[in-house]
């Protein structure tokens, strides 16, 4: 009897304790789930800020291009002002983003902040490329669709972005080149005249009449309407080579027809003078006995 007397409260505060836990537990499970809700609805709404604030951003870049053709701006100065909007947009998403979150955006700027003069130094360059930027649309050496060179390469100019100018070569390579060292080195445009020269070395055997090569070169120039006659065509001996004499010939022509005038030239030079009878030079060498 005595012995289960004892028992008995033994049992009975096992049962308390197992309640109290699954009491605990209870309120946990509780806990968790009405924190999985909440962080699910955080993260459900920053995935439709996110999506929808894609498409906010493209209708926006859409409005601001269109507003900068309207107003007939430079392209240059469109190319600039759209990338510097698309940027200043995204980044402003982002925040909103983790705002949403549940993230303290002060305290996220507070951070940005602090970390901006180690993200400042570690991209010294691109903040050079920035200043470079600026600098290229300000002073304006060059514009969209004009052809440069600089910086060991050329192409013509398809747009000029916050940090980089995109060139376009010759033969459809496309080339970003950072806006700091194009706008602070050596810049050759060759869009910027209307009028171009074209220069040509034209060799001829020794023996040759000089001033039958003249006349003939310079009736054959005359005869093209693309070059020019006010500046008028200039031939004369450049030099006594090895095995050549060697004319130097120098012509103005526009822009846009520079290499098709130079191509057709040496051509219709080569075809003139077999018709002619003007020879052309072979490396020669006097062996003396």
């Amino acid at each position: 009897m005595i012995h289960l007397l004892q028992v008995a409260p033994i049992e009975a505060g096992k049962e308390v304790i197992t309640a109290a836990k699954n009491g605990e537990l209870d309120q946990l499970i509780h806990q968790a789930i009405t924190m999985g809700m909440e962080a699910g609805k955080s993260i459900l709404l920053a995935v439709v800020i996110a999506v929808v604030g894609r498409y906010v951003i493209k209708f926006l870049n859409r409005l601001v291009a269109g507003m900068l053709e309207r107003r007939n701006v430079e392209p240059t100065v469109q190319s600039f002002l759209k990338s510097f909007t698309n940027i200043t947009l995204v980044i402003l998403l982002i925040i909103t983003v983790v705002g949403t979150l549940g993230v303290n955006t002060t305290s996220l700027a507070a951070l940005l902040a602090s970390a901006g003069l180690a993200v400042g130094m570690a991209l010294s360059g691109n903040m050079q490329n920035l200043a470079g930027g600026i600098i290229l649309l300000f002073l304006k050496p060059f514009k969209v669709g004009d052809f440069i060179e600089g910086q060991g390469v050329s192409g013509t100019v398809k747009a000029i972005q916050i940090f980089h100018t995109i060139l376009t070569t010759p033969d459809n390579k496309v080339l970003f080149v950072p806006n700091g060292p194009l706008s602070s080195g050596n810049v050759v445009n060759y869009s910027r005249n209307e009028l171009r020269r074209v220069d040509f070395t034209v060799s001829v055997e020794y023996g040759t009449d000089i001033d039958k090569v003249k006349s003939v070169t310079l009736e054959l120039l005359k005869s093209d309407s693309r070059i020019m006659q006010d500046p008028a065509p200039f031939i004369a001996v450049k030099e006594l080579a090895d095995s050549s004499v060697d004319f130097t010939l120098r012509i103005w022509v526009n822009v846009a027809e520079y290499w098709n005038v130079f191509f057709d030239t040496n051509e219709r030079i080569y075809t003139e003078f077999n018709k002619q009878g003007i020879g052309f030079p072979f490396p020669q060498i006097q062996v003396h006995q």
